[in-house]
């Protein structure tokens, strides 16, 4: 195996939605983020799905601080977190509802999402400019600069490594006003962890990648991929790549392109967007 997992134990926090989550009996809604960037970036989705009649669940991954601030203080927390560690602690959390929840990904949370999919543990799952998995083939040169401030040192597998603003204009804000992208990079970004991305770029090279989903399972429910055409991090034919791949599964496959975004499309002024398309999408099954 490329990598093991360890069982990082649930925050307070996580551990108080999950119970809040079953208490309501309400259906549950699992958002998952990315690279850089923490808990805090779907605020505004949770605020807007508990108003459609849904419960929501923000959980980090293993060991993340609680705020911005505390991360960028702290990037030793964020060093040595694997695919498998995020992709566990996840379904930890999952496992523990009495409802199976829709699950909303960014990024690499959208690499996240369709592995526990691909486990059966999903309702409905929406993958937003998703991390590829093994079998995703296209490396465009613009992805390759926006993982390039981790890739271009070996070392930093074990690091965690923060972005400069000007990396993360490139690799996230490229779609929106450098005044929004300050904003931005101020309100939610935090150093990332290298194992993901290494982990990731070596995948179609190693049988036991930890970067794989099972894309066939007929338990992996309902899955719209969401991507942006001006991402820089996930371009669209990254995108496109995953949904031909999931295409063969029997269950509903869809892809949606957003115009005029970048990889800050979830957190950026046009969010809701992006949002909107998600609910719906999951409106329809759950």
């Amino acid at each position: 195996m490329e990598s093991t997992s360890r069982f990082a134990a649930m925050t307070g926090h996580e551990a108080e939605q999950i119970e809040r989550a079953n208490d309501t009996g309400l259906q549950p809604v699992v958002f998952v983020h990315g690279l850089w960037l923490l808990s805090n970036s779907w605020q505004r989705w949770a605020e807007l799905f508990e108003e459609a009649g849904y419960v929501a669940l923000a959980p980090g991954w293993p060991d993340d601080p609680e705020t911005t601030a505390e991360g960028r203080m702290h990037p030793e927390a964020f060093a040595n977190k694997t695919i498998a560690d995020i992709a566990d602690h996840t379904e930890q959390i999952v496992l523990q509802l009495t409802r199976k929840p829709a699950l909303i990904g960014h990024s690499f949370g959208g690499l996240m999402v369709q592995i526990i999919a691909g486990r059966g543990l999903s309702a409905a799952t929406v993958a937003i400019s998703p991390a590829p998995f093994r079998g995703v083939l296209p490396l465009p040169a613009a992805a390759l600069e926006s993982g390039w401030p981790i890739l271009r040192n070996p070392a930093n597998r074990h690091r965690a490594v923060a972005l400069s603003f000007e990396q993360f204009q490139y690799g996230f804000a490229n779609a929106v006003g450098e005044h929004e992208a300050q904003e931005l990079f101020e309100t939610y970004a935090v150093p990332g962890a290298g194992a993901p991305l290494f982990q990731a770029a070596s995948a179609n090279l190693n049988p036991w990648a930890d970067a794989q989903v099972d894309t066939t399972n007929i338990n992996r429910g309902p899955l719209l991929i969401v991507s942006a055409d001006q991402d820089h991090t996930v371009p669209v034919t990254v995108a496109n790549a995953a949904f031909q791949q999931q295409q063969n599964n029997i269950g509903v496959t869809e892809i949606v392109e957003m115009h005029d975004r970048g990889h800050a499309l979830t957190i950026d002024n046009g969010w809701r967007d992006v949002a909107d398309v998600s609910l719906a999408f999951v409106r329809r099954f759950v």
